[in-house]
This record gives structure tokens, C-alpha cells and sequence, in this order.
């Protein structure tokens, strides 16, 4: 099975839902791997990725793209007058596929975030056929961006697997108290917790939503 994380936004727990996932697989005792195609300023993301995954892989396999800018990555390849090399992601992600029973890629901020002039975030989701697991910040303004990304996902031909809200309730916004229940209500897809950190195995839901994406 693999799966890709998009975000509604850059900094909504993309990193802590993948890590999460793999952990609890890998705990279950299945050989598991998180991909970070390219990095941008640091690689903090691909180095929590990579010890949540199976042990043999490397950082380099994990993340063939690493840009030293922070910034969106077409922004890193005109400042570092480097090309990103699309082929080059989509051998490393076919490489990892064979290695492990479960990839999880996770994209570098939101869904349409430009890698080339032409060529998004989106573009690449689509390339490698994979099921997206949305992500978003539980806050004001949460619907319009989980809706949008949502849709633009179905609208580039893929299967919207989920999405998940980070984030706790007991902050008295009643935009994040609600959020939940209204995506339910206007979405058809699963709608699902953040992980916590104290969790053992999969809660039932999040099982539910992984064991319809098995063919």
C-alpha cells in the first residue's frame, strides 16, 4: 500500500502524520518507508521520515531532491541554478516500492506547490498513481482550504483516501470545535484525528479508511 500526504497549508502535520503511520506500522511488524521527494532548506522532515521507516535505508533514498533554500522548491532551483529532476523522484519512490510493503510520500507544503513553471506538487502525486491523504490545521479558515485541496485532488483524477485535522479541540474556537462535524457533512471522504502520540495500534477509523485502498 502507499499513500501520499499532502497539506492544506505548509506547517499543518504532514511530518507528524507520516512519522505516526509508520510507526504504528512498523510496530505491527511491517516493512514500511517514508519518502520525501525533495527537501527544502533543511532535511529535518526526510530525517524523521526515515527513522520512523524500516532500518537499511538511507537519507539519500529516502529524499533525492534536497534544495537549500526555504522556500517553495521552483523558488530553490532559480536561486541554486539547478534543475529538479522529476525522473529522478519517480525512480527513487519505484525503488522504495520494491523494497517495502507500505511507501508514504509526503509532499513538500501544499498541494499546488509549484516544482517547475508547469510542473506542481499535484503533477507529481499523479505521476507515481497514489491515493492522497489530505492534511489540515484545525483553525479558522480550515474549511475553505480542506475543501479546495480535496476537490482539486479528485479533479486531477486521484482518490482522496482521507483527511486528517491536527490539532486539539478544547481551544474554545468554535471554528475548530465544529470543523469535523461540517467536513462530514460536505465532504465524502473520511474525516479522521491526529494521531496521538501515546497510541499502540491503528485506531479503528484511521484502519477503516487504509483497508478500503487495498485493492
Amino acid at each position: 500500500m502507499n499513500l501520499f500526504v499532502t497539506g492544506t497549508d505548509t506547517g499543518v502535520g504532514k511530518t507528524y502524520t507520516a512519522t505516526r503511520l509508520l510507526q504504528l506500522w512498523r510496530a505491527s511488524g511491517v516493512s514500511c518507508a517514508g519518502m520525501k521527494p525533495i527537501c527544502c532548506g533543511d532535511r529535518r522532515d526526510a530525517e524523521l521520515l526515515l527513522a520512523a521507516g524500516s532500518d537499511g535505508l538511507t537519507i539519500e533514498d529516502i529524499n533525492p531532491v534536497w534544495l537549500k533554500t526555504p522556500a517553495a522548491p521552483i523558488v530553490g532551483s532559480l536561486i541554486e541554478k539547478t534543475n529538479i529532476h522529476i525522473e529522478k523522484m519517480l525512480a527513487a519512490f519505484h525503488t522504495l516500492q520494491n523494497r517495502v510493503e507500505h511507501v508514504i510520500v509526503e509532499g513538500a507544503g501544499g498541494w499546488m506547490v509549484p516544482i517547475r513553471r508547469n510542473y506542481f506538487m499535484s503533477d507529481l502525486a499523479v505521476a507515481m498513481k497514489l491515493p492522497v491523504l489530505a492534511v489540515a490545521y484545525n483553525r479558522l479558515g480550515c474549511l475553505n482550504h480542506t475543501v479546495l485541496t480535496v476537490q482539486s485532488v479528485v479533479g486531477h483524477g486521484l482518490r482522496c483516501a482521507g483527511v486528517v485535522l491536527n490539532n486539539a479541540q478544547d481551544t474554545g474556537d468554535i471554528a475548530a470545535v465544529t470543523n469535523a462535524d461540517i467536513l462530514r457533512k460536505i465532504l465524502d471522504v473520511p474525516v479522521l484525528a491526529r494521531l496521538g502520540e501515546d497510541l499502540t495500534e491503528m485506531p479503528a477509523d484511521w484502519r477503516l479508511m487504509l483497508d478500503s485502498m487495498i485493492d
